[in-house]
């Protein structure tokens, strides 16, 4: 049975091991672009022996972010500052990294943490919002404007658009934000999408409109980029997406090429969610059980044996461990250890000499 430091394929990507660092905003950005701060949050996780590290929610328009302080892939420049941060990664670390593009819909245009403020901006800072329906998040936001036709060809297109800048980054994996009420996921969503005409009512129509993004960004990348997508394996509320549909929305999306799936849940509407280790792994588990392709499941999980007993037994192929990381950027080391496991770590940190550090095969690509 597998175990949670052998090696995975995603598509075509090579991964030392099953542990992934998934997107977790930092709120951090400059008009989109990446500053210092991300090169100093990517670059101390990128030593920490995860298999793969999967960047923020990127949004791909202006009009598309959580927060005016969110990564932005719509610009040139904010690309080129990314590629600089990938490049630097890549000179002294051997793990994956992936991006996820981000469109935040109705949910778009929230205060940033920084400012000690919640829910949507005021009038005179906020922009205009999108969603399939009229359905605000709540009273207090702003109602967005249900699509058009229009609207859905420009938004992917700017997929498509921050795809390609993705890729001239630096970028190995590409992973679409399907989950937690934004864009995408409000489209799978029967709560929060009412439409009446072919992108509403059954699920056919719910899924099209994102297959059609998922489908225009596999297309205009080369196979050799991982692409996947984040979804909601449950709204955690009665009428909502439920498992099944996950379900058949990530069988829709292996058959049109996608390389992996995300299972995360919830934030569509306020639903009650039993929080605790490994939450999310029962509709991941379904998923799993339904797709050949890998799946990455989230949820709480911060203790290693619980993290390789979900790969032993098969019901996911890969664990995120998000805020086990932020606490402990080395978590895979001491996972490495109580898991009675080898992995390699930095020749700089070799006097730690922990027994279960080895140094990497080469450093031959690895700038001095």
């Amino acid at each position: 049975m597998p175990q949670l430091f052998d090696p995975i394929s995603v598509g075509g990507l090579e991964l030392s091991n099953r542990i992934v660092i998934p997107p977790m905003c930092q709120y951090s950005a400059s008009d989109g672009v990446a500053t210092e701060w991300h090169r100093i949050h990517v670059g101390s996780l990128a030593l920490s022996g995860a298999g793969l590290f999967i960047m923020e929610a990127t949004a791909v328009a202006p009009e598309g972010r959580i927060t005016p302080d969110c990564l932005g892939l719509w610009r040139d420049d904010q690309g080129e500052a990314l590629g600089s941060v990938v490049g630097a990664v890549k000179a002294y670390s051997g793990i994956r990294l992936g991006i996820q593009l981000s469109h935040a819909g109705r949910k778009a245009g929230s205060h940033s943490p920084r400012t000690g403020q919640s829910g949507p901006l005021g009038p005179d800072e906020a922009w205009p919002t999108i969603a399939p329906s009229a359905v605000p998040v709540s009273p207090r936001w702003p109602t967005p404007a249900p699509m058009t036709e229009a609207d859905m060809e420009r938004v992917i297109a700017q997929h498509v658009d921050a795809a390609a800048r993705a890729v001239s980054a630096g970028f190995e994996l590409i992973e679409l934000h399907g989950a937690h009420g934004y864009l995408l996921s409000s489209f799978l969503s029967p709560l929060v999408n009412r439409r009446t005409d072919a992108y509403g009512g059954s699920y056919d129509a719910r899924a099209r409109f994102p297959l059609r993004v998922f489908e225009a960004v596999r297309s205009s990348v080369a196979r050799e980029v991982a692409v996947g997508v984040r979804l909601n394996g449950t709204d955690w509320a009665d009428g909502g997406i439920t498992p099944e549909e996950a379900c058949r929305f990530a069988m829709d999306l292996e058959a049109r090429g996608a390389d992996y799936v995300h299972i995360s849940s919830g934030g569509n509407v306020r639903g009650e969610i039993p929080l605790g280790p490994g939450y999310q792994i029962p509709p991941a588990e379904l998923i799993r059980s339904h797709v050949s392709i890998p799946v990455i499941g989230v949820g709480l999980i911060n203790d290693p044996r619980l993290a390789n007993d979900l790969v032993g037994r098969g019901a996911v192929d890969l664990v995120g461990i998000g805020r086990g990381h932020l606490h402990h950027p080395h978590w895979a080391w001491d996972a490495a250890e109580a898991l009675g496991q080898t992995i390699a770590v930095p020749y700089q940190y070799s006097r730690a000499r922990l027994s279960t550090f080895e140094p990497p095969k080469s450093w031959s690509h690895l700038a001095r």
